[in-house]
């Protein structure tokens, strides 16, 4: 999953999801909407065929793009825990 800058503001960001897969999509959203920080995200496709995703995320505090980076790196501590409970 790749971001691409299309608008920033100073309490908002929106950028848009490049080989969208919705089984990392939705977890990182739901992990942008648990940040105290965040206000409001929304995730929208125009149109399901023609357009790629957009992922739009407001914040109460800080930058925007910082929520992105914590949500992330929350996101893949998540999944690197869950590998090494797997391991056997």
């Amino acid at each position: 999953m790749k971001l691409k800058l299309i608008e920033k503001g100073k309490e908002h960001i929106v950028v848009e999801v490049s080989e969208p897969d919705d089984t990392l999509i939705q977890p990182f959203v739901h992990q942008l909407l648990k940040l105290d920080e965040v206000e409001e995200v929304k995730y929208h496709r125009e149109h399901p065929q023609i357009d790629l995703p957009v992922i739009t995320v407001k914040v109460k505090k800080g930058k925007p793009q910082n929520a992105l980076k914590k949500a992330a790196k929350a996101l893949s501590k998540q999944y690197r825990d869950a590998l090494e409970g797997m391991k056997i």
